[in-house]
This record gives C-alpha cells, sequence and structure tokens, in this order.
C-alpha cells in the first residue's frame, strides 16, 4: 500500500479504479503570419465564441452547483471582455506578426503578472480562471484536441490540475472522487468540489504517478489523504467510515425545510457565518435561514499586500444580498487586529495583539477603509436584507461615533444619486465585558446584537486563546461567561431587541438547550453544521 498526503478540499471517502484526465492539446507553435488583419479577426471570432460557450456554462452550473458558484463562470466572461485583454492580444498579433494561439498562451501568462490588470481583481487567487479562459480560446482556435477519459464504471479521477469548467462539468454518477498533483485550497475549483459533494485532496505533487492508472483508490477527503492498492484493514475501515458518512448525510438531509422546533413547540432561528464570496453557496445548501455573520475581515485577509477596493467588496456583499433572498444578510465591518491581520493594512507591532489595536477601533485610526467598507454595504442594501455590525464594542461613544460616520456615508450615496436602504438596521457584537455590563445602553441604540463567544471567554478569563499552553485554562463553559450570555440577553430582550450568538459555542450541542432556555433568537453557525443543530433543536423535549 501507498500512502499519499495533499490537502483537503472536500470531505467524504471515494474508492475506485484510478484514471488519469488527459488534454490531448497539441504543441502550440509559433507562426508567423502574413494577413495580420485576418488573424486578429480569427481571435475577435474565438473570443465571442468562448464568451457563448461560458454563458451556456454558467446556465449548467446554476443549476448543478447554485448562482454563487456559477459567478465563477460570469467572472471568466469578464475577463474575455475587459478591453486591455483583448487590445494586449491584438496588439501582440499586429506587432509581431504571429499565429493567435501563440499570442494567447503568451498574453495569458504576462496577465498574470500584469499590475493594472490586477487592479481589476481578475489575478490574485484567480490564476486557474485566466489559465482556463485562455485554454477555451486556443481549443476553439485550433480545433486539434478534445479531453480525453475512458472508462465505463464510476472511477476516481486524477490530474496534473483541474480548471473550474472541468470541475462543474464532472458527472457524480462517474466521478466518484479526484486527486490532483497541483492547486489552491481556495481555488475556484476547491469550492466547486465542496459545492458538487465529491471527495477531494489536491497538491499531492510528483508523487502522483501515471503509473498508477487503473490502481484501486482510496481518496479520504476527511483526513486529505490517498492510499494506493490499500490493504484489507484500510480498505474494511474506510468502506465503514463512508457507509456511515453517507448514512448520517442522508438522515440530515432530511431535515431540509423543517422549522427550528423543539417537541414543547421553542422556536429559535438558524444561520451561517461566512467569510468569503465562496461560502455563499454553502448556506443555500445547508438550507440555513441566512447569513448571520458575513466576517469581512477575510475579504481583505485574502488578497496579499493589495487592499480590495470598494467595488470589489460591494460586489461579494451584493452577491450574498441577492443570494439570500428575503432572509437576513448581517454583515460585520472588518474586525482586523489580534489573530486576524491582513497583509495589506499595517497595523505596527503590538506587544500584545489579543487586546491591542482591534475591530472598530481599527477602523477608526484607518477611516478611508471604513468609509469604503460602510460605502459597499450600504450600496449592497439595496439588492436585499442587508444589516450592518460593528466588532468590539466597549462604550456607547464608540456607537454613536460608527453611526454618525454611517449617516456622513448615507448622505454621500445620496448625492451621488445611489440606491441603498437608509434604515438599514444597525448591531453590534457582544465581545468584551464592558458591552455586557452596559448592554441596556447600548440596546436603547442599535436595532439587535451578536454575542461573540470566542472573544467573550478570553478576555472574561482573562488569556490568550491562541496560546497552547493556556488551552487547559480556555473553557467557554465557565460560569461567569455564561452569567453574561443571560445577563445581555435580559437586557435586549427588555428593551424589546434581538439577540443572536454566532461564535464557536453557537455550535456546541450540549448548550443548545440553554441557549433556548434562556431565549436566545438566533444561533449562527459554519453552514455545514446547521442540518446537526437543526436535528438538536428538533430533539429536544
Amino acid at each position: 500500500m501507498i500512502t499519499l498526503t495533499g490537502k483537503k478540499i472536500s470531505e467524504g471517502i471515494a474508492i475506485g479504479k484510478l484514471a488519469f484526465y488527459k488534454r490531448d492539446l497539441k504543441e502550440i507553435k509559433k507562426i508567423y503570419v502574413k494577413d495580420v488583419e485576418k488573424e486578429i479577426q480569427r481571435f475577435k471570432r474565438a473570443r465571442e465564441k468562448a464568451i457563448s460557450e461560458l454563458k451556456v456554462l454558467y446556465d449548467l452550473s446554476v443549476r448543478e452547483v447554485g448562482e454563487a458558484n456559477a459567478a465563477i463562470f460570469e467572472m471568466q466572461q469578464e475577463i474575455l471582455e475587459v478591453q486591455e485583454f483583448t487590445d494586449k492580444i491584438t496588439s501582440m498579433i499586429l506587432e509581431e506578426k504571429l499565429n493567435a494561439e501563440y499570442v494567447v498562451q503568451r498574453a495569458a501568462e504576462r496577465l498574470l503578472s500584469d499590475a493594472d490588470f490586477q487592479k481589476k481583481g481578475f489575478n490574485k487567487g484567480h490564476e486557474g480562471d485566466i489559465r482556463d479562459v485562455a485554454l477555451r480560446l486556443i481549443r476553439i482556435l485550433s480545433r486539434s484536441f478534445k479531453d480525453r477519459m475512458f472508462m465505463d464504471e464510476p472511477f476516481v479521477m486524477a490530474a496534473r490540475e483541474l480548471y473550474p469548467s472541468d470541475t462543474v462539468q464532472l458527472d457524480k454518477t462517474k466521478v466518484l472522487g479526484f486527486v490532483t498533483m497541483y492547486g489552491a485550497i481556495n481555488s475556484h475549483t476547491a469550492v466547486l468540489a465542496r459545492t458538487k459533494g465529491i471527495p477531494s485532496v489536491i497538491g499531492l505533487g510528483e508523487v502522483l504517478k501515471e503509473e498508477y492508472e487503473g490502481k484501486t483508490i482510496i481518496v479520504d477527503g476527511y483526513e486529505g489523504k490517498v492510499y494506493i492498492e490499500p490493504d484489507y484493514t484500510t480498505l474494511t475501515k474506510m468502506k465503514e467510515r463512508r457507509d456511515a458518512g453517507v448514512h448520517q448525510t442522508k438522515n440530515l438531509e432530511r431535515l431540509k425545510g423543517k422549522e427550528n422546533v423543539t417537541q414543547s413547540g421553542q422556536k429559535i432561528d438558524i444561520c451561517a457565518n461566512v467569510g468569503t464570496r465562496e461560502d455563499i453557496e454553502s448556506v443555500l445548501r445547508s438550507d440555513a435561514g441566512g447569513i448571520g455573520l458575513f466576517r469581512s475581515e477575510f475579504l481583505y485577509m485574502e488578497t496579499g499586500n493589495r487592499i480590495p477596493t470598494e467595488d470589489q467588496i460591494f460586489q461579494v456583499y451584493r452577491l450574498a444580498a441577492e443570494s439570500m433572498g428575503n432572509n437576513r444578510v448581517v454583515i460585520r465591518v472588518a474586525d482586523l487586529g489580534g489573530d486576524k491581520m491582513a497583509q495589506c493594512i499595517t497595523m505596527g507591532h503590538q506587544n500584545n495583539p489579543a487586546i491591542g489595536l482591534r475591530g472598530l477601533r481599527v477602523m477608526f485610526e484607518k477611516e478611508d477603509l471604513f468609509l469604503e467598507q460602510l460605502r459597499a454595504i450600504l450600496r449592497a442594501s439595496a439588492y436585499g436584507n442587508v444589516q450592518i455590525m460593528f466588532p468590539m464594542i466597549t462604550s456607547l461613544e464608540e456607537v454613536k461615533r460608527a453611526k454618525d460616520t454611517l449617516e456622513r456615508v448615507k448622505r454621500g450615496l445620496k448625492e451621488d444619486k445611489m440606491p441603498f436602504n437608509a434604515n438599514i438596521p444597525v448591531g453590534v457584537m457582544i465581545e468584551t465585558p464592558a458591552a455586557v455590563m452596559i448592554s441596556g445602553e447600548l440596546a436603547r441604540e442599535v436595532d439587535f446584537f451578536s454575542i461573540g463567544t470566542n472573544d467573550l471567554t478570553q478576555l472574561t478569563l482573562g488569556l490568550d486563546r491562541g496560546n497552547h499552553k493556556l488551552e487547559k485554562y480556555y473553557d467557554p463553559h465557565h460560569p461567569a461567561v455564561l452569567k453574561m450570555i443571560r445577563i445581555v440577553t435580559n437586557n435586549v430582550h427588555l428593551e424589546g431587541k434581538t439577540i443572536s450568538i454566532c461564535g464557536d459555542l453557537a455550535a456546541d450541542l450540549s448548550m443548545t438547550e440553554f441557549f433556548i432556555q434562556i431565549g436566545i433568537d438566533e444561533l449562527s453557525v459554519a453552514p455545514n453544521q446547521v442540518l446537526s443543530l437543526r436535528k438538536k433543536i428538533r430533539d429536544i423535549q
């Protein structure tokens, strides 16, 4: 038995024969052309055909993996429609008098390092999409290759790398799972694999050899392991785990569309926490009642040294709003600082980041960042039930200052004649003992509350939850923490406002009954925890 280790991107167990996905692409030769204008027209026709194909692929994706993930192919269309893309290729054909196939191949690599193109948001994290677009153009231009996969029975697919258009068209009745030599865990390919529920492990490297073709393989998407020609013990163990997973998933799937209500008739809402565009589709698949916490800081943490633009942030927020329909989308202003640092934002050295410059205070220090984010949230509010939430509150003055800034942004949007919800609900996070103690006053100032139990626990117990030496002291069930949750809930309800819990404690099934008893209105958890939590609620007497 050979054991390989890679990156897990989609959970589950797949067992079958291994088959390699081969792109029968002939070498792209460098050819000088006489009729340059004819070659440019040939490229433009290929470009139009590629756009047309992507529109068809978008429609297929909406049915297969939902609108949020189908947006990948809208973005690929946008790449083809960007003027810089067309100009770069046509100018290279014109100046160098080269065939379109060769130029497209070269242009794609140049675009990956092009600063202007990067500013448009088509580079960082989208390298696979750019190559996918280039490959589509080359296929149309050359008419010389097809993708080959020969196997009558269901199989496990292997490839050097898979692009989004490959992944979205995978037939789940034939492809049991897939493994690749290369790829990134946050790529669109990874997102689509998770959405389609195909067990997958990527990034195995060159140890994934074509000589394994036809051999029995196990893909362990839970652990990121791959077993070639497994022994009897491993095979038996993995079959049992696969069958148990299938049985559990089927049982939970039956709960979709059911109410979150105890057997005695008490109801509580369940929403989902998200951090990126790619998480949005998972919320839809999980049957959550909306997005209870959109962690905006991840939009900054995933862009490297480049600060995302207002429009890029707005597009993600808009997608969330449109995808959720009438269900609410609570967007938390970026809670940067502590263990959530972004490369693109300089905050200077801090001796104790856990209680350093964090949350709303970062926004006050970097007002341009704050203003752009508020504009993006307000603009998105025109497309759905968007609500705004401020993090790491310690005083009433902070809330009033943040609301004043919000009103200033509203006036600016009104002057620019941009649509937004002028009455957007405003909420705050309860994460500090200070916020607990003034929760009554805060309840008269804002519309809703959410308790962040992770920070509330560490600040109440006076320890850094990221310090491994303190793990044995970190107790989210500590009587002081639970008493604080009860105090805040009572204060908020006295003012007729609602309260949710969005920290890790919300998914702790041993606490669910307690939360229902004290009157918590909503629990917001990771999308894959929604149905398990619903089952727990429905089992409570």
